[in-house]
């Protein structure tokens, strides 16, 4: 039952920061546009590339899968414990993941 409250602490407290981001920004939004400036202020012209997102969110869950898989083998086949090899391996296989689409992500930029 505890872990219940715990949960929706958590979801509270997460909807409450949405719900006040959300109703100041619509509040100083209306007050701008009651005193005559133009709604045209509040497009910034940023479009978002969702295919960025998409390449570095799947090579990161690509390089933490590779992490489990080098993790699952290091322990059946040597004395490292389950603890130590885990989180390591999966650390260091999605940091790679980030680093290589980091380097990827230049070089498409660039047009090379």
């Amino acid at each position: 039952m505890e872990d219940f409250f715990i949960v929706l602490v958590i979801f509270a407290t997460f909807f409450g920061i949405l719900y006040m981001y959300f109703s100041t920004r619509h509040k100083e939004r209306i007050a701008l546009i009651d005193k005559g400036a133009d709604a045209s202020m509040f497009k910034t012209g940023k479009k978002i590339y969702w295919g960025n997102f998409a390449l570095s969110a799947g090579m990161f869950l690509i390089g933490a899968g590779l992490g489990v898989l080098v993790a699952a083998i290091l322990t059946a086949t040597t004395v490292i414990m389950e603890g130590v090899a885990y989180p390591s391996m999966i650390f260091i296989f999605a940091g790679a993941g980030l680093v290589l689409y980091f380097f990827l992500a230049r070089k498409l930029k660039n047009g090379e």
